[in-house]
């Protein structure tokens, strides 16, 4: 432009952020072509705006941000007395030159917008972090629930002692197994058992002093060695033990013993 007629401040940084619509542009660019004024303001606007955007850490502006942030430079548009008292460029929306320095607000709530950001995501992560830090914890507390079962069933007066043992023939299986009728916790210890064709497991009996039905007590397989352990089975509490047994059943176990017995004992008293 050849006349005497400026570039509002508000404009020129909305120029430099690429803010403004497809109508007001031209203009603007029309103007800049011919003023040196104006393109030594958009210069020194651009650097400052340059510094800022590498003061803050960047992250994705939220859908419709940025419509809200030219909705509130449009709400809080005031006159102000255009520079060295040259009148202003109009443009679509009518707005005048700002007060020097005005920019900087805008440009400060943009700043925050991406600070703000930034900081719900750093708070997610950490939400994570706890979550992850409370399923261990769970975890954990699952784990010493099971080691305080253990050493409260060795430690408990009155808890049945068994010794279960196979046929006459050497070296003949056997079997410890330790009961707290009271509480449902037990545990069995095996030794110099057979090993079984694929398919097969070993599995052990309660077999209850009122004359129910035998309750299924866990499935095990013996290492290399013979030996084989039961730990803490799912069974019911209060259920006093006549005997307890094994039998040789199909992988997947079964609700009822399958003859023959090959071990089995019989609490004392009993």
């Amino acid at each position: 432009m050849t006349d005497d007629r400026h570039i509002s401040q508000e404009d020129l940084a909305l120029h430099a952020m690429q803010a403004l619509s497809l109508d007001e542009s031209p203009a603007i660019g029309l103007h800049l072509a011919g003023c040196d004024a104006c393109r030594a303001e958009l210069a020194e606007l651009s650097g400052d705006l340059a510094l800022l955007a590498m003061s803050v850490e960047q992250h994705p502006v939220p859908e419709g941000a940025r419509q809200r942030f030219l909705d509130r430079i449009a709400a809080d548009g005031v006159v102000t007395q255009a520079r060295a008292g040259a009148p202003v460029v109009s443009t679509e929306r009518g707005r005048l030159a700002k007060r020097p320095g005005a920019w900087l607000a805008w440009t400060a709530a943009a700043a925050l917008l991406l600070f703000a950001i930034g900081l719900g995501i750093r708070v997610r992560s950490l939400n994570e972090q706890l979550n992850e830090t409370s399923e261990l914890l769970a975890a954990q507390a699952v784990e010493n629930r099971h080691a305080e079962q253990l050493l409260d069933l060795m430690t408990t007066p009155g808890a049945q002692h068994v010794l279960l043992t196979a046929g006459k023939t050497p070296p003949a299986p056997s079997a410890r197994a330790l009961y707290a009728a009271s509480r449902g916790t037990l545990i069995l210890e095996a030794s110099n058992l057979k090993p079984l064709p694929e398919g097969k497991t070993y599995e052990l009996w309660v077999i209850p002093a009122n004359g129910s039905a035998p309750i299924p007590a866990g499935l095990f397989q013996p290492d290399a060695a013979g030996s084989a352990s039961v730990v803490l089975p799912k069974i019911p509490e209060g259920v006093p033990a006549k005997a307890f047994g094994v039998t040789v059943e199909k992988g997947e176990g079964s609700a009822t013993p399958t003859a023959p017995i090959i071990l089995s004992g019989t609490v004392a008293g009993e």
